[in-house]
């Protein structure tokens, strides 16, 4: 039997490698040892990965036992990730369980959890910090270290100048009480803990780093300041039972600092790859690189393949991602042979890469970022005529690249309409994209094209689909629907909350439009009537009660954990949506350990839903919403990366965010013209990066 699959398999190894270009082939033809894949934008990164990681589990006859460990940083890359190896290894009929698919923190959580006698760290005594309870705790440590640090606070309160107006004080104590404390605290506590920095070594810092400030004004002592808050934090986390996401980093390290727990995790792992590697932050690839080397010999060459674009770390804006660090590990693996230089992409009309080309030529030479240029030297080649991989450098729409200078915001808006409406009119088919810096620009961008009145197009009538990620992205439909219906059990005999599940069903389109007030009138002859009660007997009404009596019978058979998936179920939620049940239902399960009835849990589900976004969890389709035929979707660069579209739109270019300066808000000049945030940040960099 072995020999007659084996050349069928060697067949279809063959047809994966030739499918790949020049470059994705060498990613391909790996065999241990480290390896950097420098690639630009389009290159095709994922892409050669999955073939790759599929013709490494065959090449070398891995399993569950010994298996393939594939890294990135996000759910939905790693979900995409997965999907394109178990294509390949179907066709190669390999087991699936031969390689595991994690995003950095998840795999820590894993490591973590597996050894909570070395990590400190159980899901059953601890609980992972909410974004909201995160700045709670962030308040409350900014108010313990002022109490504790009058003379530092009352510096900072002083500023540059002050007189002793008690209006003047009282604003300045707000606004270091709301924003520049709080502000400094989060960005030093992340920076800080994921470079493995603690606040004994801050205050070290402190007394040998300074910073000279304008016209002679006195240091802060940042640092000093930094670690108090950083010190308060970590002591408000033990004494509360939480964790941050840094912590299952510095968990994991803590595990693999034991010999034996080391040797077992080596001894599963055969090789890292990871995606993106520009978005690791120091303390992430160290993880990484003990995981990947030998099990027997220490000394042996790291089985560590990372790929990613040295001159992009998108994230980098909101982590402590910066591309300095794959640079790094690109020159070091360099010098040994083992750097691939993905230049080629299909995903652009040349004309595009030209411009992108030249762009980073010129900045590199400008002098606007300081003396060391800001990028990697990296050209962007469009692919050859006879390239595997269809529709590469497709022609170009109109002249390729387009630049306007309209007068205003509203004019910006305008063109971007009537350019956007003269495209779809030549292809009804084209994917179109607006990609903006901040979500209050894609909202402003949203309006305007809701009001044809002001713009003077209305695009809405002419069939091109309008989709502001932003906007959708805002709600939290999930959780409030899975509220409406726990209110429901909880009170069926309430008109009301009858009434608003009978509402939620019409919106799911679970039943069709009627009469809700009729329904809900008496619940009690509506949902159990008897031989003299009359309730309306239409088909519509009868769809209604089924799911509604439906509804009230789970909560006797299932318990409050599986109750709310059943939900889901019960309002016909697509693969995304169920996925984020799964995810509520944890986690009220977990915030509702010590008290697991309906009543607890639809008392969190009430906080969650007043007080915060619960982020939807990303699945295998979920991206393709974005890019759908016959679209113009309206998104942040943060989120494109990664997306094709046949068209972008790039507003809202002013010299005041590209390059940019650093702005101050006003209420917070009085420290100087400077962010103390940022202070501290470079200065946490300059030390970790020493």
């Amino acid at each position: 039997m072995q020999e007659a699959i084996a050349p069928d398999r060697t067949t279809v190894l063959a047809g994966i490698r030739q499918g790949l270009r020049e470059k994705q082939q060498a990613l391909a033809d790996w065999t241990g040892g480290p390896l950097a894949v420098s690639a630009v934008p389009g290159a095709g990164k994922s892409t050669g990965m999955a073939a790759a990681a599929a013709i490494a589990i065959a090449r070398h006859g891995l399993s569950a036992r010994r298996q393939l460990l594939l890294v990135t940083f996000t759910r939905s890359a790693a979900a995409n990730l997965k999907s394109k190896v178990q294509k390949h290894l179907r066709a190669l009929q390999l087991p699936l369980n031969s390689f595991v698919v994690y995003t950095l923190h998840g795999l820590a959580l894993t490591i973590a959890t597996r050894n909570p006698d070395l990590s400190g760290i159980s899901l059953d005594t601890l609980t992972l910090l909410t974004p909201t309870q995160g700045n709670r705790l962030i308040r409350t440590c900014v108010e313990l270290w002022i109490a504790e640090n009058p003379q530092l606070y009352q510096r900072l309160l002083e500023g540059r100048q002050f007189d002793g107006e008690e209006t003047e004080r009282l604003r300045r104590q707000s606004t270091l009480r709301t924003e520049i404390l709080p502000n400094l605290a989060t960005t030093v506590i992340h920076e800080a803990k994921s470079s493995g920095v603690l606040p004994a070594d801050l205050r070290q810092w402190a007394q040998v780093v300074t910073r000279p400030l304008a016209d002679g004004i006195e240091d802060y002592d940042v640092l000093t300041i930094a670690a108090g808050l950083y010190d308060q934090y970590q002591s408000l986390l033990t004494q509360r039972s939480f964790i941050d996401y840094d912590d299952m980093i510095l968990a994991a390290l803590r595990v693999l600092d034991s010999a034996e727990a080391r040797r077992f995790w080596r001894d599963r792992i055969f090789a890292v790859f990871e995606d993106e590697a520009q978005d690791s932050a120091p303390l992430q690839t160290t993880l990484l690189k003990t995981l990947a080397a030998d099990p027997v010999d220490p000394y042996a060459p790291l089985n560590l393949v990372r790929v990613g674009d040295p001159n992009q770390a998108i994230n980098s804006t909101f982590t402590p991602a910066d591309p300095v660090f794959f640079n790094q590990f690109c020159n070091q693996v360099q010098q040994q042979g083992r750097l691939i230089v993905m230049d080629q992409a299909g995903r652009s009309s040349p004309i595009i890469m030209t411009a992108a080309n030249a762009t980073l030529a010129w900045v590199n030479q400008s002098g606007l970022a300081g003396a060391i240029p800001p990028f990697r030297d990296q050209q962007i080649y469009p692919v050859s005529k006879d390239d595997p991989q269809p529709q590469a450098n497709p022609s170009p729409l109109g002249s390729g690249v387009e630049l306007y200078r309209p007068e205003t915001v509203t004019d910006t808006v305008r063109q971007i309409a009537a350019r956007s409406l003269a495209l779809y009119e030549a292809d009804p088919h084209i994917r179109l994209a607006i990609l903006v810096r901040e979500n209050r620009q894609g909202r402003f961008i949203s309006q305007l094209f809701h009001d044809p009145d002001t713009l003077s197009i209305d695009l809405l009538t002419t069939g091109l689909h309008i989709f502001d990620v932003g906007e959708q992205d805002r709600q939290t439909h999930v959780p409030s629907e899975i509220l409406t219906l726990l209110q429901f059990i909880e009170r069926p005999h309430s008109p009301d909350r009858l009434k608003a599940a009978l509402r939620v069903f019409v919106d799911r389109q679970r039943i069709p439009t009627q009469d809700l007030n009729l329904l809900a009138k008496l619940p009690e002859q509506f949902l159990y009537p008897v031989p003299l009660d009359a309730p309306p007997a239409t088909d519509a009404a009868q769809q209604a009660r089924s799911l509604c009596t439906g509804l009230l019978r789970a909560r006797l058979e299932l318990p409050p954990y599986p109750l709310i998936p059943f939900v889901g179920l019960t309002l016909g939620y697509n693969q995304s949506e169920l996925a984020t049940a799964d995810k509520l239902a944890a986690r009220l399960s977990q915030q509702t350990r010590e008290n697991n009835t309906l009543q607890a849990m639809i008392r969190v589900l009430q906080d969650i839903v007043g007080t915060e976004r619960f982020e939807a969890v990303d699945t295998e389709d979920r991206e393709d919403r974005y890019t759908r035929s016959g679209q113009l979707t309206i998104l942040t660069m943060h989120k494109a990366k990664g997306l094709d579209w046949d068209g972008v739109f790039l507003p809202f270019l002013h010299e005041r965010t590209i390059p940019g300066n650093l702005w101050v808000p006003p209420q917070q000049t009085f420290l100087g013209d400077f962010s103390l945030p940022e202070v501290a940040r470079a200065q946490i960099r300059a030390e970790t990066h020493a």
